[in-house]
């Protein structure tokens, strides 16, 4: 093996420049510009590489994930980095090691596989399962965008939402009734489209190995078809498109109003169709809502089948972070955290996904437990958009029907027991789930004084780390209160 040690005596040898290029005699990926020099060269890739990906991804992403990577060594076929934590050595490869293997590849044909290992201190220990990446994982297109080797139909979850979709898609993808041509989803942002979209290309290449599979994005296609019309070279454009086995083109509605993108749009769709080959396109919209797109356009999209997504309901929010926890081995996130995110964050299934990684990851950073206050907390912008107000009118009702008491006994100067923990309860309750201040809250709870609600706060807090059963309630009760 060839460690980092024994890389820097080569600067004694001398150096001998030769210009790398991969398996295809193609030059280094994407513009970097690399050399091999000598046995000193891997250190200097690896800070190029890290420039690009730090280009690539955005500096947010790049200090967060990949600036902690370092370069281990490079053996025969295998580069092995380091990462300080398992978890964030299970990230990187699960999201970034494709990536990093084709980025040396690039410059070192010989390079095949990635190996992400964690680094403890000088000493250097394997995380789980460090299996190489395979050396072929993702396809490379000549034409269109790559598909995501995530996101298969195994790792689509179904539900009521989206199950038209999703079974019209499967039938498409294992040569299904010719009526489906084409396939037409529509949905809002991030509920599943191009996930779909990217199974459907999956499973044809499994199905029907050398077909050629094209996806793009209409904004895409049309870029390109200007290029080719700038360049005098429409016909090869046309023969790229009109040969593929399967055409995909996302989000349609990026054409409307582009007159000669559209008449092309058109004959391709045709020829497509014509050839019996298969065609899926999405949009935001149904066809009937689309503007800006020619009538005969729509009549097409119309003509095989119209599927659509929609917003995930509660159960599929939560059968999505079930199965994305599957993927967070090294996480441990309470059920009653999964169930606050399930209820909480209705926007879109990308929304909700991010939200799940975002504590995960910063609990990984900070080092504290992920519990539903540190939830509140990471997430507090994000929550911020997707609350309802809470008033202390609707925790107080919903106290007094949980404990089956009267509202007026909540309010009233009563310190019996069964009225006085409910009410201590309401206020804490009150405190945590509305900006009033303390007190706003103790004017609220007939009158009381602002020391009365912080003595019901304190109380309750301490009252939760010993009482088992108060703990519940007041978990139960969140969860009714935010419904």
């Amino acid at each position: 093996m060839l460690g980092l040690g024994d890389m820097t005596h080569g600067k004694q040898a001398g150096k001998r420049c030769v210009p790398v290029t991969d398996a295809a005699g193609r030059g280094p990926a994407q513009g970097v510009s690399l050399f091999l020099s000598g046995t000193d060269s891997a250190e200097a890739i690896w800070q190029t590489i890290r420039a690009h990906l730090r280009a690539e991804y955005g500096a947010r992403t790049y200090d967060s994930w990949l600036k902690p990577l370092t370069l281990v060594s490079v053996d025969a076929d295998t580069v092995t980095l380091g990462s300080p934590t398992h978890f964030t050595a299970d990230w990187i490869r699960n999201h970034f090691a494709e990536r990093l293997r084709l980025l040396w590849a690039a410059q070192s044909a010989a390079i095949q596989h990635i190996r992400i290992v964690v680094e403890n201190g000088l000493k250097t220990a394997p995380a789980p399962e460090p299996e190489p990446v395979a050396a072929v994982v993702r396809e490379e297109p000549a034409f269109g965008v790559a598909l995501e080797p995530r996101y298969t139909f195994d790792s689509f979850v179904v539900g009521k939402a989206n199950e038209l979709a999703y079974n019209a898609a499967r039938t498409v993808a294992e040569g299904g009734p010719s009526d489906f041509n084409p396939l037409y989803l529509h949905g809002t942002t991030g509920l599943g489209k191009t996930h779909l979209m990217h199974a459907i290309g999956w499973q044809i290449r499994s199905a029907m190995p050398g077909a050629k599979v094209v996806y793009m994005s209409a904004e895409k296609f049309m870029v390109e078809f200007v290029s080719a019309m700038r360049d005098k070279d429409t016909l090869s454009f046309k023969q790229r498109l009109r040969s593929a086995d399967l055409l995909m083109i996302d989000d349609v509605q990026f054409i409307a109003g582009k007159d000669s993108t559209q008449e092309e749009f058109f004959h391709t769709m045709n020829e497509i169709i014509s050839a019996g080959k298969r065609l899926v396109i999405t949009a935001d919209r149904s066809p009937q809502n689309l503007e800006g797109i020619e009538n005969r356009i729509l009549s097409r999209l119309a003509w095989g089948l119209v599927a659509d997504i929609n917003p995930a309901d509660y159960e599929l929010r939560l059968s999505i972070l079930l199965e994305k926890m599957k993927r967070l081995p090294g996480a441990t996130v309470g059920e009653d955290v999964i169930d606050f995110l399930a209820r909480k964050i209705t926007s879109n299934v990308r929304e909700l996904e991010g939200a799940l990684n975002r504590i995960v990851a910063y609990s990984t950073l900070v080092g504290k437990p992920i519990d539903l206050d540190f939830a509140r907390q990471v997430l507090a912008d994000v929550l911020k958009a997707h609350d309802r107000k809470v008033t202390i009118d609707e925790i107080q009702r919903k106290v007094a029907d949980y404990y089956a008491i009267k509202l007026s006994d909540l309010l009233s100067a009563r310190r019996a027991r069964e009225v006085a923990r409910p009410r201590q309860v309401a206020m804490f309750l009150a405190k945590r789930l509305t900006p009033r201040s303390l007190p706003d809250i103790g004017r609220r709870f007939g009158g009381r004084d602002h020391t009365t609600v912080m003595h019901a706060v304190k109380r309750i807090e301490e009252l939760r780390a010993d009482d088992s059963e108060l703990d519940a309630d007041i978990t139960r009760l969140t969860r009714i209160i935010d419904a």
